[in-house]
């Protein structure tokens, strides 16, 4: 570690991490930046927490616009709040070994809703911080990047910082447009001003995914009317039956437009904007519905979405896709180009899964990438750090009970449907043993001894089930158990099935 050189006369600098060569640099000091540096120490790697922010909280400090999340955090749940299960009702708090050091997101809010104010929500974060003790180098701007021999090099405002792996958490926080002639002139969500200024105006918003609907659900009460516009259908969570789609927080202009009361939701590409007079006129092309159209507005905003800020990473050889706003990356949130550079947070949602039905990660969100913070930093203790994480094993009739309670209890499995999976390997060695939570999509591309993962999918028509991935002598199988309205999966029934499934594994 380097010690900070003080000149003589100045005042020495008593921020944490000084300039220097450290096992892992982490960059951002968001949720997931905060919660990936807390998994690292949880698990024993050195690293150095940097962030160009001077208080924790990352977009939180300022969006969403409307203050309100759309992610909940139930106050009172049916599974008491200290429990395990309850992180499955509470999807906007860090994670924490200790409950000491835990900054419960419902503890800030005022119950006057279960999706917690931004405010609330910022709140906990700057809490969060306070009780970890987690340190974090504030002011300091990540600038560059270079590939050594031994590592990266880091260059910052505050000098270079050297490593092994570095993790970018900088979030999809950069403001992206699609190429559209004239847009480049049109506010953007970051951009948009208060509810008053759209007072007795029409409005035109770019974009029907959840920044698009909170805007125009905002606005409803201002605006005089409101269009919302992108080529494909618009995509609700409830017919979704994943977080992928418009959540239902926002869904009031959709049924304001079902029901005709002035709200207009269309599936249209939008080929231009011009200015005109003291307005817009946006010239856009049916596609569900094909027709020319032509919209004079008073207001248009761009709800076109985010990327992820990589400065010179894409030069360094970062692969990047979704029209380059997101880094490729393997099963363990790696670059899949340039291996010793991670992602965590936000930017996680880069590393696809199986996506079985369809159905995305929740990766881009607090509940999410938490869970999938701590699998990246066990996974990186162990394969780039020589540190042992102990495994605990069972006795073969523990083995069918313990992965059915995961099935029906464990947040990893419900917050990460089809992506995360518990696994347990049977190894004549070893014995058997609880290999934790595990990315399934490396489960199944991967060898090593039999083993069983289970995990929880929600398949096309919105059912909800167990699904159980055997590994036998390399060759994996999947099988899906049955469904329970009541989300029970330690039946009789889920037992004699999985009992069944792993016979041939307990021998």
């Amino acid at each position: 570690m380097a010690e900070p050189v003080t000149p003589p006369g100045s005042v020495p600098d008593a921020r944490p991490f000084p300039p220097g060569r450290y096992p892992v640099v982490v960059v951002g000091s968001g949720p997931g930046g905060m919660q990936m540096s807390y998994a690292l120490r949880s698990v024993g790697v050195d690293h150095a927490l940097l962030s160009a922010d001077d208080t924790p909280g990352g977009m939180f400090r300022r969006f969403p616009f409307f203050q309100r999340l759309i992610s909940w955090t139930k106050p009172h749940a049916p599974v008491e709040r200290d429990s395990r299960a309850y992180l499955w009702f509470d999807w906007n708090s860090l994670l924490a070994d200790k409950p000491e050091e835990l900054a419960p997101v419902w503890e800030f809010m005022d119950g006057t809703s279960y999706f917690p104010a931004r405010s609330e929500m910022e709140a906990a974060l700057v809490a969060f911080a306070e009780r970890t003790s987690l340190k974090v180098r504030y002011g300091c701007s990540w600038e560059g990047t270079r590939k050594d021999d031994d590592g990266f090099t880091l260059t910052t405002s505050d000098g270079e910082y050297r490593c092994d792996v570095a993790v970018f958490a900088t979030g999809m926080t950069e403001p992206w447009k699609p190429d559209i002639p004239g847009l480049e002139a049109v506010p953007h969500y970051v951009d948009c001003q208060a509810a008053a200024h759209f007072a007795g105006k029409r409005v035109f918003i770019i974009g029907k995914r959840n920044s698009g609907f909170e805007l125009a659900d905002g606005l409803l009460p201002q605006a005089r009317q409101i269009v919302l516009g992108s080529p494909r259908p618009a995509r609700l969570s409830v017919f979704t039956h994943s977080t992928s789609g418009a959540r239902a927080r926002y869904i009031q202009p959709y049924e304001d437009h079902v029901l005709a009361g002035g709200t207009l939701v269309l599936d249209a590409a939008i080929e231009r904007v011009e200015r005109s007079g003291s307005g817009y006129r946006v010239f856009a092309q049916g596609t569900t519905v094909p027709g020319d159209w032509v919209f004079d507005v008073d207001e248009v905003l761009a709800a076109t979405g985010f990327g992820t800020p990589l400065g010179d990473l894409p030069e360094l050889g970062v692969a990047t896709f979704y029209q380059n706003r997101l880094p490729a990356q393997t099963p363990y949130w790696e670059s899949a180009s340039v291996p010793g550079i991670y992602f965590a947070g936000s930017v996680m949602q880069g590393s696809v899964g199986l996506r079985k039905y369809g159905m995305a990660s929740s990766s881009a969100a607090v509940h999410g990438f938490r869970s999938n913070a701590f699998v990246l930093a066990r996974h990186l203790a162990e394969t780039r750090f020589g540190i042992t994480i102990d495994r605990p094993t069972f006795q073969p009739d523990q083995v069918v009970p313990f992965l059915l309670a995961e099935a029906a209890h464990a947040p990893e499995l419900w917050n990460q449907q089809g992506y995360l999976t518990r696994v347990v390997t049977f190894d004549p060695a070893e014995g058997i043993r609880d290999e934790g939570v595990l990315p399934l999509a490396h489960f199944v591309d991967s060898t090593g001894p039999d083993a069983v993962a289970v995990t929880v999918e929600t398949d096309d028509k919105g059912d909800i089930h167990p699904a159980v991935y055997c590994r036998r002598s390399g060759k994996v199988d999947e099988h899906t158990l049955v469904s329970n309205p009541l989300m029970d999966f330690e039946t009789a029934e889920h037992r004699a099935q999985l009992d069944a499934l792993v016979a041939g594994l307990l021998r």
